[in-house]
């Protein structure tokens, strides 16, 4: 295996965490935790902010928590491409300040009236871990695999790739911490099979299931929630403690900065006595004289979060059925992310799938060696390995009516290609506007629209004539690729869909969740809009034809079409599908040898032009 130290390219693995960051790379002797001078391995990504601009990073930071709370940042990743608004309900434990530029509803940082966007604080943890692993091996880094929760929308991993450039990293690839999750867990015990990643962190949670031959990693499915994890669990017994000094003495601690984030480092120490322990006990000083004591029992604890465990629950039961399979055909459970230390987590994971989870790695740590064994691949290492991750939303663009038109479908493996043949609706169109759509409804009004570019500069044809062929190109890192060429002609266009905003935690699931309660109405609304562009097409085929000199129609025969083409017309303005489709196959029929009459009499009008222009 290539050492690092001796390669000219070398590339690390990041794990850029809600807690804690760390830094992997893969050596002679294989994957290993790069650490600091002191000999620690997590960074706590927090930043805190001192007078004339300085800052420190890390541990420091965190220990300046009480001392500085208004200017210390924790917990950024939860902020990371959302807006004010996805964020409202976790503002009132934060001890900084959290708005927006005005501009927009991105949430950002206000510290000393400047104002930070998440990216750049990221960046800075970013930063520290760089400093901390270029230290380590001893040479400068530039190139690295980052890893972020597997159900981070398209706003979020674009701003973790901006967090990595501010620091000054070439992210080469944005990987989902499952699936490096499942790569350290394969290199440690060489099995294969299916597998079931359980990723339970500060602040995401991510379950994958995942399919491993051959040293091929195939994601089957995904699911999960950007805004559930250890800090939830924190805030669970914040908020008891602030109610129970509220009823006690009549404080309200949300508006003493200091208090709360002394109560909240408390909170996250009295989650972790309790995964140890059966009580936890906590003092606070207040200026009523008596002090403020609180006891947390576990079984206490269990009960102010269980309700959020079945949340991370019915999320691995989506990703079975996503999957396709059930619990009896997963051979491994791995469970990945500090909060799973938590017993009644390893207990709810073990009833469910009816198995002992592997808890052999340290969770803390297994997501960075995978993401390392990624960064050996990419720097050119022998380790033959392929990651195959998925889509969580579909694809396509809006056709006529506005249909919605699926080209890469929900957990589709990336990267991946799909084409499919388009044409136009109205007579001698030189332009047709693509838009591009993600969703999962049959209709463009119920998705969310991504992008839009302008297909132009072929030639006007007839409706229906022109062959548009449209490719959507989904590259490893999920960035999408939408191109459309007109065959006949050449013509050509593309666009690079970056979404500016990224969709909501609870707008995923209510999108598929929707999709599913109104499968059968969206479907009978889209059979209805196809039925009425096939009789659009039907009518304005038959009436060119009807315009033809060379048709020799007779007086009854025109009045018979003209017939049939007003009961289509009025059936299409109505509702009745079946009444539709059944007009369509019988005018479809009676005009059948109608259009081969139109294209043999085309020709023989077309030769008889040419031989006019002969020579006698």
């Amino acid at each position: 295996m290539t050492d690092p130290d001796q390669t000219s390219d070398i590339v690390i693995g990041i794990d850029l965490g809600t807690t804690n960051s760390l830094a992997a790379v893969v050596g002679k002797e294989g994957p290993r935790i790069l650490h600091d001078a002191d000999g620690r391995a997590l960074i706590p990504s927090v930043v805190s902010f001192l007078d004339g601009g300085a800052r420190v990073v890390g541990s420091k930071a965190r220990a300046m928590s009480v001392t500085n709370p208004r200017r210390t940042i924790h917990s950024v990743k939860r902020l990371m491409g959302r807006g004010l608004s996805d964020v409202a309900a976790e503002l009132p434990r934060l001890a900084y300040e959290v708005t927006t530029d005005g501009a927009t509803d991105l949430a950002r940082v206000s510290v000393d009236g400047r104002l930070y966007t998440p990216q750049e604080i990221s960046a800075m943890v970013l930063t520290e871990v760089k400093q901390v692993a270029e230290a380590a091996l001893g040479r400068t880094v530039e190139k690295a695999v980052i890893t972020v929760p597997a159900y981070f929308d398209d706003a979020q991993r674009q701003a973790t790739r901006d967090a990595a450039r501010i620091a000054g990293l070439t992210a080469l690839r944005i990987v989902n911490e499952p699936t490096a999750a499942a790569l350290a867990y394969g290199l440690d015990t060489s099995r294969e099979g299916t597998v079931v990643v359980y990723d339970l962190g500060g602040g995401t949670f991510d379950v994958s299931v995942l399919k491993i031959t051959q040293g091929v990693y195939k994601v089957a499915s995904t699911s999960g929630d950007t805004h559930l994890g250890g800090d939830d669990f924190d805030n669970a017994i914040i908020d008891r403690i602030l109610e129970l000094v509220a009823a006690k003495t009549g404080y309200d601690l949300k508006v003493h900065p200091q208090a709360l984030q002394q109560i909240r480092l408390s909170a996250e120490s009295m989650k972790v006595e309790l995964s140890a322990g059966e009580t936890s006990t906590l003092e606070i000083e207040l200026d009523a004289g008596e002090p403020f004591r609180f006891t947390l029992t576990r079984a206490e604890f269990e009960d102010l979060i269980r309700a959020r465990l079945d949340e991370t629950i019915a999320c691995c039961k989506a990703a079975l059925a996503d999957a396709k399979i059930s619990t009896g055909d997963v051979d491994e459970v791995v469970l990945v992310g500090g909060s799973t230390r938590i017993p009644l987590v390893r207990r709810m994971v073990e009833e469910t799938f009816g198995r002992t989870p592997h808890t052999e790695l340290d969770p803390d740590r297994v997501v960075a060696l995978g993401a390392a064994i990624q960064a050996s691949v990419l720097a050119g290492g022998n380790r033959d390995l392929l990651l195959l991750d998925v889509i969580p939303l579909s694809l396509g663009i809006e056709t006529v009516g506005g249909a919605f038109a699926k080209l890469v479908t929900r957990n589709s493996t990336v990267p991946c290609r799909a084409k499919e043949m388009f044409s136009t609706s109205v007579d001698d169109q030189t332009a047709i506007d693509i838009n591009v759509f993600q969703g999962e409804r049959e209709l463009v009004r119920d998705c969310r629209k991504l992008g839009a570019f302008k297909l132009r500069g072929f030639p006007p044809m007839p409706a229906g004539l022109p062959r548009v062929e449209v490719t959507f190109l989904v590259d490893a890192d999920g960035v999408l690729t939408v191109t459309a060429k007109e065959q006949r002609s050449g013509a050509e266009a593309s666009i690079d869909v970056v979404p500016s905003h990224g969709l909501t935690r609870d707008e995923v699931k209510g999108i598929i969740r929707e999709s599913i309660a109104k499968a059968r109405e969206d479907f009978a609304h889209r059979e209805l809009v196809e039925l009425r562009n096939k009789a659009h097409n039907l009518v304005v085929g038959t009436k060119r034809v009807l315009a033809m000199p060379e048709m020799p129609f007779t007086d009854a025969q025109r009045d018979d079409l003209h017939s049939c083409i007003a009961e289509l017309e009025r059936l299409s303005h109505g509702d009745d599908a079946k009444a539709l489709s059944k007009a369509c196959d019988a005018f479809g029929e009676k005009t059948q040898a109608l259009a081969d009459e139109a294209i043999g009499a085309a020709i023989k009008a077309e030769l008889n032009k040419e031989l006019g222009r002969l020579p006698s």
